[in-house]
């Protein structure tokens, strides 16, 4: 995979893409990291990328020249793959845009290129977002200083699912939303630590066992945590029945606190 991100930041990606699992992928070959500085390509002899609004208003806005001519010197540079016509994603970090998911996450991972777009100011020339972006992601409804942060977010949870990159490959499988529920508890040596036990279902050695009590735990944590995740996640007849009981059973015992 190919991972281009257009910042007027650069530096700021320096360590993130040169650590830990990024930077071990990289080392492997298995993503290249690339920033471009759209500053780069402004066509004024100030290199200025921003302007006041059209109609006035706080603020300034990104220009769609220095953008547009960043993005398109990436795929020129890439020319054999749209030559096939295989383009790739363009995705540009915005509060507007669709929250970001684990699900999000892997339909991006199956992708070979993908081209971050982060602004800073007030936002963008409009005409980015119509005629050049693929799609608009945000990381949650709040705001940042730029998307910089943001796209270090995404790019560490779409490549940490490439084929190769984490020592075991049951990591990915068994995160936190990619089953659609959270993640159940984990525990590791020693077995009894300052009397806190790690539960016997985990000690036994009996791996149906083992998994059952896995399950039954991120349920609840989820049930606890993030009930909403449970509509859409995909449940045993058996497993509804126990959430249904186990509703009940939380909505009693907050009746009894009042």
């Amino acid at each position: 995979m190919r991972i281009d991100v257009m910042t007027l930041f650069p530096e700021m990606f320096d360590g993130v893409f040169g650590s830990s699992i990024l930077g071990k992928a990289r080392d492997k070959g298995i993503v290249s990291l690339n920033t471009v500085n759209f500053r780069d390509f402004s066509n004024n002899k100030h290199n200025t990328v921003d302007d006041m609004p059209y109609g006035g208003g706080g603020g300034m806005v990104l220009k769609a020249e220095p953008i547009f001519g960043a993005v398109e010197h990436v795929l020129e540079q890439q020319a054999e793959l749209t030559a096939e016509g295989k383009k790739p994603r363009v995705i540009l970090m915005c509060p507007q845009g669709k929250t970001f998911s684990q699900e999000i996450a892997r339909e991006l991972s199956e992708e070979s290129h993908l081209i971050f777009i982060c602004g800073h100011y007030e936002g963008y020339d409009e005409r980015i977002r119509e005629f050049l972006v693929t799609d608009e992601l945000s990381v949650g409804d709040y705001v940042l200083t730029g998307g910089e942060l943001p796209a270090m977010v995404v790019v560490d949870s779409v490549v940490r699912l490439l084929p190769g990159v984490l020592g075991n490959e049951l990591s990915a499988v068994t995160d936190s939303f990619s089953d659609g529920l959270l993640e159940y508890p984990h525990y590791t040596r020693p077995a009894e630590f300052r009397g806190w036990k790690v539960p016997d279902a985990l000690l036994s050695g009996h791996h149906a066992e083992i998994g059952k009590w896995r399950r039954r735990q991120s349920l609840e944590r989820t049930l606890e945590r993030r009930p909403e995740l449970l509509e859409q996640a995909e449940l045993t007849p058996e497993e509804r029945k126990w959430l249904k009981q186990a509703r009940i059973e939380r909505a009693q015992k907050d009746e009894d606190r009042k």
